[in-house]
């Protein structure tokens, strides 16, 4: 077989392979069903394994574990009765809806979309690639703004500097999607993934906290790495092979990079000011031994330290007020209506995420009540211990079971949802702590969204591209995205192992073991 018929028929082969996944993926239920079958599933359990003696004991107790059945008189009763306590208190619920009324302001009022363009409109032409990839890590802040912007503006300015405007959309893609969880700014996802952590935790240790804020350091690290990797790939490895590909979109239909006039950029540095003054204003209040934001020992990153509780107000209070500053400034704001109007379209947004979280409160704590969390956690931590493997290598099975489920359920809070009650108390079982479970999932979240066709905006991402390559379909994309999938679950994996190996702290307060 020739170079050129075996190149000719890798598409189909990828596209065959591409459409079983998609076929297989399409007939699972919704999350949202999901967590309702996971439900039933529960129930279904602790009423068949309620009259088994079992001999593992509960780390909480001292005893040995026995199922609660929870399809009794009272165990139903219970369960309505709590549904609506179970919902509200459900700890995802609120920090994600407070961060999103705040980031809802800045989006739509313009500010976030003026700063990325702002940034990569000054941006060198050596250094266009690094700047879009950093640029997209940075929109995480503004959860899925970035797929609807940087990425198209990846393909806008890489084309007006006469580079192949796909290798643009790549490294938008690559930085957005496949580097979802490096950030050296906190976002909302960081206190979302710490609710399902620290309730997953408990319930091996009802006592334990975890801080919103236990992966920021290694995420703030890992940024590095994604731009880096994703430099190489996109200029060495994507690009070269990409210019045998034409382009052959529309002229007319071609979006062009809107340039930041001159009332958004005053509107942008005034906005980007009172921001930088807000954060001096907490410094100073943060600042004195005695300050009421401290912990009564004086420590500010203590889990009873005032600041600490405050990270979500404190997100919503430093992008609402620059936001609606740049939306009066800017004239998207006309009357007070308009910037609630933005925090309105902000929960539209969310609309399908609460469903979703009314659903999985109920099977979280279905589960933990019925002890089928500990039981699993303890049994498969006896396996584990029993296999003697070190504990890098379990580290590293679970990014990569991460990695293959992610090709199914794209949503990252739906997967955690229903992995961290069996990954965090299992592996608490084995010395692990939950922030470095945690840390390892976010490995295995983030490497694999970016070739699967499931993920909610890949779709777009394909149109995107066929403003300037009508041809090109699924296969073509997960063809041009696979290298930096790749590279980046095996580079960031060895990364995680390196940054443990050395000690470095994983973020605040976010110990390596358990008990730390």
């Amino acid at each position: 077989m020739s170079a050129e018929t075996a190149t000719a028929d890798k598409p189909r082969l990828i596209d065959r392979f591409l459409n079983a996944i998609e076929t297989v993926g399409n007939k699972l239920p919704d999350p949202a069903v999901l967590f309702v079958i996971s439900l039933f599933l529960v129930w279904g359990l602790s009423w068949l394994m309620s009259s088994i003696a079992f001999t593992e004991i509960d780390p909480r107790s001292g005893a040995p574990i026995r199922v609660t059945n929870l399809v009794t008189g009272q165990g139903m009763a219970a369960f309505l009765a709590g549904m609506i306590q179970t919902f509200t208190a459900f700890p995802p619920l609120g920090v994600v809806l407070v961060a999103m009324l705040g980031i809802g302001v800045a989006e739509h009022g313009g500010y976030i979309n003026a700063g990325l363009r702002i940034v990569l409109g000054v941006t060198p032409k050596t250094l266009l690639t690094p700047m879009l990839i950093l640029v997209a890590i940075l929109s995480h802040t503004a959860t899925d703004a970035g797929y609807v912007l940087v990425i198209p503006l990846g393909g806008v300015i890489f084309y007006a500097a006469g580079r192949h405007p796909l290798a643009g959309i790549a490294a938008g893609f690559a930085g957005v999607s496949g580097g979802f969880s490096a950030n050296f700014i906190p976002s909302g996802v960081d206190p979302l993934l710490q609710g399902f952590t620290q309730g997953a935790a408990q319930l091996i240790d009802p006592a334990i906290l975890v801080n919103p804020l236990c992966n920021w350091f290694f995420t703030s690290a890992s940024s590095i790495l994604i731009v880096l990797v994703g430099w190489w790939l996109t200029d060495k490895v994507v690009e070269p092979r990409l210019l045998a590909t034409k382009v052959d979109g529309d002229p007319e239909e071609m979006p062009e990079m809107k340039e930041v006039d001159r009332r958004e950029r005053i509107a942008f540095w005034g906005a980007t000011g009172v921001m930088a003054a807000g954060l001096a204003l907490l410094w100073v209040a943060a600042a004195p031994a005695t300050s009421p934001l401290r912990a009564p020992d004086g420590d500010l990153t203590a889990f009873s330290a005032p600041l600490m509780q405050s990270i979500v107000p404190l997100i919503f209070l430093l992008f609402m007020i620059p936001g609606t500053v740049y939306g009066y400034a800017a004239g998207t704001f006309k009357e007070s209506k308009d910037v609630i109007d933005a925090m309105t379209k902000a929960m539209q947004q969310m609309g399908y995420y609460i469903v979703m979280a009314f659903f999985c409160a109920l099977f979280i704590s279905a589960f933990g009540t019925s002890n089928l969390g500990a039981l699993l956690a303890v049994k498969g931590a006896n396996f584990l211990r029993e296999l003697a493997l070190p504990a890098g290598f379990t580290i590293v099975g679970i990014i990569i079971l991460t990695g293959f489920v992610n090709l199914a359920v794209g949503s990252a809070s739906a997967k955690w949802a229903l992995l961290a009650p069996i990954f965090v108390p299992m592996l608490m079982q084995l010395g692990i702590s939950p922030e470095l479970t945690q840390a390892a999932y976010r490995v295995g979240d983030s490497t694999t969204n970016i070739i699967t066709p499931l993920m909610p905006y890949f779709p777009l991402v394909v149109v995107f591209c066929q403003r300037y390559v009508k041809s090109l379909g699924i296969g073509t994309l997960v063809s041009i995205m696979l290298p930096y999938s790749i590279f980046f679950i095996v580079l960031w994996s060895a990364f995680l192992l390196i940054y443990w190996g050395l000690g470095i702290p994983l973020g605040l307060q976010a110990p390596y073991t358990y008990p730390g």
